[in-house]
């Protein structure tokens, strides 16, 4: 039986002492504590093993390791079988018994699996185990056991969103549980209580977890949170909040009164049938009614004294109420002479601007926009007219103290390509493995290459944002396929405290882990005023569990960390040597601290009724946004009516204000009933909604009018603003949506090797070799950075092995697009270096 010897081949003597045990044939070998061999009865050798107790599937927790038992009978050898190799001798833990019954020996071993067993092969298959049992008859096999690594992530991959609904209305709040092994159950609470459908039929949980609220009632009103568990941990999601309206009703009219010595008789109702609550709305209509009585039925009556009383009183009052309204109107002429503003203030037009994606717009109202959110509610009006107001500068002072600074004209180029390959099958598989599948399926907005020791580059078109892979970066021999994608603001939940605001889009690239020989080059828009005065500005990186870490603070960089960056007017310059998702954050320290906000306006194409819409857009000044605009008015059917413009918003916490006048009343008028329209601070300064927008509805009084001149003015409140003048004709003027603001990119969004940089491979060496030796007479990359005004990174780059190369790497990524190799060579000849066409130098000239 050499099968059943082959595992105590490495067991020296007590092999030795199992086979002699085996060969006296009615002895029982107790020579090895750890022997897992028996000899059998004559009477039960010819039966086969058959399990009592089989391995089960088990889950390592933490650190925890697990046991798995096996239990035959008869048997005269069991042992453990683990990925297809035998478990050793010496770790199996053996019991013996005699069943009472059929007086059939029993035999169980025991062996132990640790967590690094199960991690030595994690990913390239499941770690499972079987326990093999022998008798003289034949073997057995049991059933395979699988065990797993137990965990649970943190962050869920949707969360309950909060609403207001109406009485009796379905609600249904969705949650999809953190990724998890093995998978999480979920329940749901309602104020820190659990939801028990079995209790309370009106809630149903469906089978992909999400709650149903049949029929909402007022005691469902509530702070409402999905909770994952499993044997690791515990995690609850973001309470959502549901609040229940009752839109109040009239109840029935009461009987007509009888007939008033005023010759009329009344009637009334209330609204009771509901009662308006929890924010719901009132009865509309009156609760009073009169009627006049016929003739017959009014009361005869003869005038006397006391009627003279009632009419002298009558007349009295009415005079005295003549001269109080003569003084409130003198009072009120005086006043209106010395006001400076324009437009009267009110408070509650900071609910008036709502982002897209909340609760839509009141029915009544809805013909006032064409896109939610409800704009209507505001009731402020002018106080005169703001022609006159403005001078020819098209600025108007609303106080002292300037809170929103105009920005010089500056053009703003954006940049578009198309992907050289299909990027759907990258990204679908790409999301098969398991640290990607809360990655974005937008494959317009990612980009992805495969890349060795030369390098290349990754661009998203018309979102200002690139990768730079320069030589050397991926080691020698190694092939990696890297992406580059912007994850959508509403994806991902950056947690922001205090003054924190998100300047940057939030990007990924990866894959995370990936070992990279020199720091890489992230270059992404910002809308911050780039004065690091103002602002305390940080890196985050999303880590591997989904919390947030800063792992940079402008300004205060040291040399040995993996991440540097550089600042620019519109553009930061992220040097990382770590791959993974980043974004930067600005936390204002004084009220001077400024973001820089785009306004762009858009029409409908066609318009074809009196009713005519414009659309004003406020978002962070950075490309993504402003293409994620542009996709979605393209698909609405609107046309670009103006220029982008690019103005300040300070942290002063005063909101945002917008209003349309100086159009021609003899052929337009606003049917706005507010005169200004509000963006709440917090909406704009928070960074959460991707745009934000408003809508001008003006009507035309004849279908013949299609020429609008215009004013559009947006100011802080107690601020200083910016007037843009609109003139245009609605009916020729067809500029489509991604006319000449929107330039369309015709570079490929992946460039590897040679192709992917403006100076050739080694011409950059021999400049590298040329200039990281220092010269007496200064002429070496020191130089090199003085005269491309990149001085304040000196001890950054001297850092580096090759500063040099440091220096031409982020040349590259500055210049690719609209640089020119030939200032590069003027550079150089201005350093010393004779022969600055080719990049030559001698170590004579040094």
């Amino acid at each position: 039986m050499p099968s059943l010897l082959g595992p105590f081949v490495r067991c020296g003597f007590g092999a030795t002492l199992l086979v002699l045990c085996l060969v006296l044939a009615g002895f029982t070998c107790t020579g090895s504590e750890h022997a897992a061999t028996a000899t059998l009865p004559a009477a039960f050798s010819d039966l086969l093993p058959h399990f009592l107790v089989e391995p089960e599937d088990e889950f390592i927790v933490k650190n925890k390791p697990v046991m798995l038992t096996c239990r035959s009978t008869p048997a005269t050898q069991i042992y453990f079988k683990c990925n297809g190799e035998w478990v050793h001798q010496d770790d199996h833990l053996i019991e013996r018994t005699v069943d009472p019954a059929t007086a059939l020996p029993i035999m169980q071993v025991t062996i132990e699996i640790t967590r690094q067993q199960v991690e030595k092969i994690f990913g390239l298959d499941e770690y499972w185990c079987q326990c093999v049992a022998w008798s003289t008859t034949g073997t057995q096999k049991s059933q395979k056991a699988y065990i797993r690594i137990a965990y649970l992530r943190k962050n869920f991959e949707e969360e309950p969103q909060g609403k207001e609904v109406a009485l009796d209305e379905e609600v249904l709040l969705r949650c999809h549980p953190p990724e998890g092994v093995p998978q999480a159950e979920v329940e749901w609470q309602r104020n820190e209580d659990v939801v028990n459908p079995a209790s309370d039929p009106n809630f149903f949980i469906t089978t992909d977890h999400n709650l149903v609220i049949k029929k909402a009632r007022l005691a469902d009103t509530g702070n409402y949170t999905c909770v994952a568990k499993n044997i690791v941990a515990r995690r609850k999601s973001t309470s959502a909040t549901v609040l229940v309206y009752v839109d109040g009703g009239w109840s029935e009219w009461s009987k007509w009164s009888a007939c008033g010595a005023d010759c009329s008789m009344w009637r009334s109702r209330e609204c009771t049938q509901p009662s308006p609550g929890t924010g719901g709305k009132d009865c509309q209509g009156l609760d009073l009614q009169s009627l006049n009585c016929t003739s017959e039925q009014c009361p005869q009556t003869v005038s006397g004294a006391e009627d003279v009383a009632l009419y002298v009183g009558m007349v009295a009052v009415a005079l005295c109420l003549t001269l109080l309204l003569i003084v409130v109107v003198l009072v009120y002429r005086r006043k209106k002479e010395g006001l400076d503003a324009d437009v009267a203030d009110s408070s509650i037009l900071t609910t008036g601007f709502q982002p897209m994606g909340i609760k839509p717009s009141k029915p009544e109202n809805s013909h006032l926009l064409t896109i939610q959110p409800d704009l209507t509610t505001t009731t402020t009006s002018y106080q005169g007219t703001l022609r006159s107001r403005h001078d020819a500068t098209g600025k108007f002072s609303m106080t002292n103290g300037p809170l929103l600074d105009p920005l010089p004209n500056g053009s703003h180029t954006l940049h578009n390509g198309k992907l050289n390959s299909d990027p759907a099958e990258f990204v679908s598989r790409l999301s098969t493995q398991s640290y990607f599948k809360t990655l974005p399926r937008d494959v317009a907005n990612t980009s992805y290459g495969t890349f060795n020791f030369l390098g290349g580059r990754l661009t998203i078109p018309n979102a200002g944002i690139s990768l730079l892979i320069p030589p050397e970066a991926i080691p020698r021999g190694k092939i990696y396929e890297i992406y580059l994608t912007v994850q959508r603001k509403e994806d991902l939940r950056l947690p922001l405290a205090g003054c924190q605001t998100l300047l940057s889009p939030v990007v990924s690239c990866g894959p995370p882990g990936v070992v990279l020989s020199r720091p890489v080059i992230l270059s992404m828009d910002h809308c911050s005023d780039a004065c690091l005065d103002n602002w305390a500005v940080r890196l985050k990186k999303q880590n591997y569990e989904g919390a947030w870490e800063d792992v940079l603070l402008m300004g205060e960089e040291l040399v040995s960390e993996p991440y540097y960056c550089q600042l620019e007017a519109e553009t930061c310059r992220l040097f990382s040597e770590q791959l993974g998702t980043l974004a930067l954050v600005g936390e204002s320290l004084h009220m001077g601290a400024a973001k820089r906000l785009r306004l762009v306006l858009f029409s409908d194409a066609y318009c074809s009724t009196l009713e005519y819409n414009i659309r004003v857009y406020c978002m962070d000044d950075t490309q993504d946004v402003f293409k994620e605009v542009m996709q979605m008015e393209r698909q609405l059917g609107g046309r670009l009516i103006d220029e982008p413009h690019v103005l300040l918003f300070k942290d002063s916490y005063h909101n945002l204000r917008l209003s349309i006048h100086d159009m021609p009343q003899a052929h337009w008028r606003s049917k706005l009933l507010a005169g200004y329209q509000e963006i709440p601070f917090y909406h704009i300064w928070n960074g959460s909604q991707r745009y934000l927008h408003c809508t001008f509805t003006l009507e035309r009084l004849s279908l013949s009018t299609c020429e609008l001149t215009c004013q559009l003015c947006v100011w802080q409140v107690e601020g200083e603003g910016q007037s843009f003048g609109l003139d245009f004709n609605i009916a020729k003027d067809t500029r489509a949506v991604d006319s000449e603001f929107l330039l369309m990119d015709t570079n490929a969004t992946a460039l590897a090797g040679p192709s992917a940089f403006q100076i050739p491979y080694l011409i950059r060496q021999k400049i590298c070799s040329s200039l990281d030796a220092p010269c007496p007479n200064g002429a070496d990359w020191r130089m090199l950075a003085q005269r491309l005004k990149l001085e304040r990174h000196m001890s950054f780059f001297a850092s580096k092995a090759s500063p040099t190369s440091v220096i031409l790497d982020l040349w590259e990524a500055q210049h690719f697009h609209s640089g020119n190799i030939n200032q590069l060579a003027t550079v150089m000849a201005d350093i010393g270096k004779q022969e600055a066409m080719i990049f030559l130098v001698s170590d004579g000239e040094c």
